[in-house]
């Protein structure tokens, strides 16, 4: 029987994590669909990420496994630890339930604080569906003002736009490869800044 090829194996890899993660935004959704998260949904959060190490040192699943660590460390989810992991698994989420359509992107990756946005000179990528309008009327109004637009995101990106909305293209319900790209890229120093739609849009004004 022949090997699988490295390269196989890492794809094979990758579509395990994927769908692993797929099933923990699931999860998650089940969890906030009640508007509370208590002390046993947290633990049982928790425990399956050290179930699943596969993807525990994975974004997203790294940032909600190092708050919940955190939170759960004196043994009590505290009122205000539940309100603030319930707001936790929202930003994963989208802050969707079950049944919503159409999918609303995640907003855990947004620059907290959300930075001014300059458009003269700076250089845009945009992921995701836009309530503003069509991806190239948001090109076209990027232009406009002066900034220009990158098609793929690299380390000379100033801005990641995510649009309100989920894409069918995207891996996951609420993200795609743009926006673990991102989330890579500020994690090797780079100064991009991940911002929603909605902030993009006030700055336009």
């Amino acid at each position: 029987m022949a090997r699988m090829s490295l390269s196989n194996r890492s794809r094979t890899f990758a579509r395990i994590q994927d769908r692993l993660i797929d099933e923990l935004i699931g999860i998650s959704r089940g969890v906030i669909a009640d508007g509370v998260v208590d002390e046993q949904e947290a633990i049982f959060i928790g425990q399956w990420i050290e179930q699943h190490r596969e993807v525990a040192d994975k974004w997203p699943v790294n940032v909600l496994y190092a708050r919940l660590v955190e939170m759960l460390k004196d043994g009590i989810l505290s009122s205000d630890e539940q309100k603030e992991l319930l707001a936790t698994l929202r930003d994963l989420t989208g802050g969707s339930s079950l049944f919503q359509q159409p999918n609303r992107s995640t907003t855990l990756p947004l620059d907290k604080p959300p930075p001014e946005v300059a458009f003269d000179g700076k250089s845009f990528c945009l992921t995701g569906r836009f309530a503003f309008g069509t991806m190239l009327d948001c090109e076209e109004t990027i232009t406009e003002m002066g900034g220009t637009v990158a098609q793929t995101l690299d380390k000379d990106t100033d801005y990641l736009v995510i649009g309100e909305l989920g894409s069918p293209d995207w891996v996951h319900t609420t993200f795609g490869r743009s926006i673990e790209r991102g989330v890579e890229l500020q994690s090797q120093g780079c100064l991009i800044k991940i911002v929603s739609e909605e902030h993009w849009v006030d700055c336009l004004r």
